[in-house]
């Protein structure tokens, strides 16, 4: 089976206070073969980028609503006129708080959901056909 990509070079905000923040590159990926999660990178100027993976479900629904515990929250708001998309990251290593202009994040996001719309997701695993085999 043929896997699909969808990735997106972005440009991230870390708040460090409510004046301060720092740019931090970050890479979005979604693939087919994994169809429930959304992946992010963040480029943070050492030899190890950090990766965090969650339900692109919290994505989607974070763009229109807070939503989340525990380790990713993401919500919508606006930021001097702008809308953005927050998102708080929580690991034993530390705390994070990103900002992320919505309209960057949604076209990406739309580019998902028309590669795997939602309710599909599960076809792409290829269950029936390894079940299939398995009972063959």
């Amino acid at each position: 089976m043929q896997h699909t990509v969808v990735e997106r070079e972005l440009e991230l905000s870390l708040v460090l206070s409510p004046e301060r923040s720092v740019p931090v590159p970050a890479k979005l990926v979604y693939r087919t073969d994994d169809p429930y999660a959304v992946h992010i990178t963040f480029h943070i100027g050492s030899d190890h980028p950090v990766h965090w993976t969650f339900a692109r479900e919290l994505l989607v629904e974070g763009v229109f609503r807070p939503c989340g515990h525990g380790d990713v929250r993401v919500w919508p708001t606006t930021l001097d006129g702008q809308a953005v998309v927050l998102m708080a990251l929580s690991s034993p290593d530390g705390d994070a708080l990103l900002e992320v202009p919505a309209a960057q994040v949604s076209a990406w996001l739309e580019r998902t959901l028309r590669v795997v719309p939602p309710g599909s997701e599960s076809q792409q695993l290829g269950l029936d056909d390894g079940l299939a085999e398995l009972l063959a």
